[in-house]
């Protein structure tokens, strides 16, 4: 994740690492939310959250789809499983914001392959 990401993630949500990555992920606007009622059930679709975050986060969302190993593989299956290339991208997106709450509730820094 690069300075401009990072940045966005700091600044736009000051509660990482004082929350669970669902929250996390809620707050970016990044969780899938489902649009039933009694028997009708829908599509599950973002909204809400802090744009600024989202906006800050695409770009290295994309760019973790291409050079990032383990992201990538996550890319390239959802992909396979048929998924469009926007959602691909806005699940590695929360799966960034997930990662960077953990890593500041761990106090550690990343590494490829934790134990």
């Amino acid at each position: 994740m690069g300075p401009v990401a990072a940045l966005a993630l700091v600044v736009g949500l000051p509660e990482l690492g004082s929350c669970s990555g669902k929250a996390a992920s809620l707050l970016a606007g990044l969780a899938p939310l489902a649009h039933e009622s009694g028997q009708k059930t829908g599509e599950r679709h973002i909204k809400g959250g802090r744009a600024m975050v989202r906006t800050g986060i695409y770009w290295a969302a994309v760019t973790a789809s291409q050079y990032n190993p383990q992201l990538s593989q996550t890319y390239k299956r959802l992909k396979a499983a048929g998924k469009k290339g926007k959602v691909a991208l806005t699940a590695l997106m929360r799966k960034l914001v997930i990662l960077a709450n953990t890593l500041i509730t761990e106090d550690r820094p990343w590494r490829p392959f934790h134990a």
